[in-house]
C-alpha cells in the first residue's frame, strides 16, 4: 500500500509564508511526478505546482515568484515553500505523486488527504 501524508498547513496572515511538505511511504521502487493541487469550496482542484523526477518545475500563474516546489528523492518528500500568502491562496492543499510500486510495474497516481491553509487579510 502507499501513503501520501501532507503536513504543514494552518493560519497564516497575509504576507506570511508557510512551508508544506509531503512523505510517500509504502510499497514504492520508483516516484516520477509530483504536484501541489489546491482546492476551494465549490470549485475544481487547480494545479499550484508540479516538479518531475529530475527537478524540472511549473508554477500556476497566480503563485510564480512567491511559491517554491521541491523534492527529496532519497527521502520520497516533496515540499512546498509559500512566500508572501494572500487571501486568495486560502484552500486545501493536495499532494500528488505518480508511483511505480515495482520494476517495470505501471505508474498510478496517488494522492494526499489534505492540509487546509488558510490565509487571513
Amino acid at each position: 500500500q502507499v501513503q501520501l501524508v501532507e503536513s504543514g498547513g494552518g493560519l497564516v496572515q497575509a504576507g506570511g509564508s508557510l512551508r508544506l511538505s509531503c512523505v510517500a511511504s509504502g510499497s514504492i521502487f520508483r516516484i516520477a511526478d509530483m504536484a501541489w493541487y489546491r482546492q476551494t469550496p465549490g470549485k475544481q482542484r487547480e494545479l499550484v505546482s508540479f516538479i518531475s523526477s529530475t527537478g524540472s518545475t511549473n508554477y500556476a500563474d497566480s503563485v510564480k515568484g512567491r511559491f517554491a516546489v521541491s523534492r527529496d528523492n532519497a527521502k520520497n518528500t516533496l515540499y512546498l515553500q509559500m512566500n508572501s500568502l494572500r487571501a486568495e491562496d486560502t484552500a486545501v492543499y493536495y499532494c500528488n505523486a505518480n508511483i511505480q510500486k515495482y520494476y517495470k510495474g505501471d505508474y498510478l497516481a496517488y494522492w494526499g488527504q489534505g492540509t487546509q491553509v488558510t490565509v487571513s487579510s
